[in-house]
Order: C-alpha cells, then structure tokens, then sequence
C-alpha cells in the first residue's frame, strides 16, 4: 500500500509484485487515503476506519436497545 502512497507506483503494478488482486489492493490504498484525509473529490464524504468502527458499534448498540424496549414493551402489557 505505501508503494502506492508514497512512491506512486500503479495499484497494478505493485499488486502484480505481490501476487495481489489489484481491486483488493485498489480498496486499500483508496481506504488509506481517506483515513489520512487525501480522499479526492469522488471520496468525499466516505467514512473513515475508525468511523466505520463507531458506526458498527452504534449500530449494533441500537439493535440491543430496541430488543430491551421491545421486551419491556411486552412486560408491560401483561402488567395490571
């Protein structure tokens, strides 16, 4: 990936050396881009890494809240 990065060498190119798929390799260095804020105008608004980290993590968080609610939802209902 820093070959792409720092020496501009073809995401091709380097992945060929490697024995690499280039798509693989492409999705990397275009994911290290916009973590390191070199996304350009057609990754804009692309979430970083650790954004996608926070985002699985609220995703996942909302899911067991929505099953809490929903159980005292149905405790609820049964309740005098």
């Amino acid at each position: 990936m820093e070959l792409c990065l720092r020496v501009s060498l073809s995401c091709n190119t380097v992945a060929e050396r490697l024995g690499l798929p280039s798509s693989s390799l492409a999705r990397w260095v275009r994911q290290a881009r916009i973590d390191r804020g070199q996304a350009g105008t057609r990754d804009q608004g692309l979430l970083t890494s650790e954004e996608r980290t926070e985002l699985s993590r609220l995703c996942k968080e909302n899911r067991e809240l929505r099953r809490e609610k929903d159980c005292f939802r149905l405790a609820a209902a049964h309740l005098p």
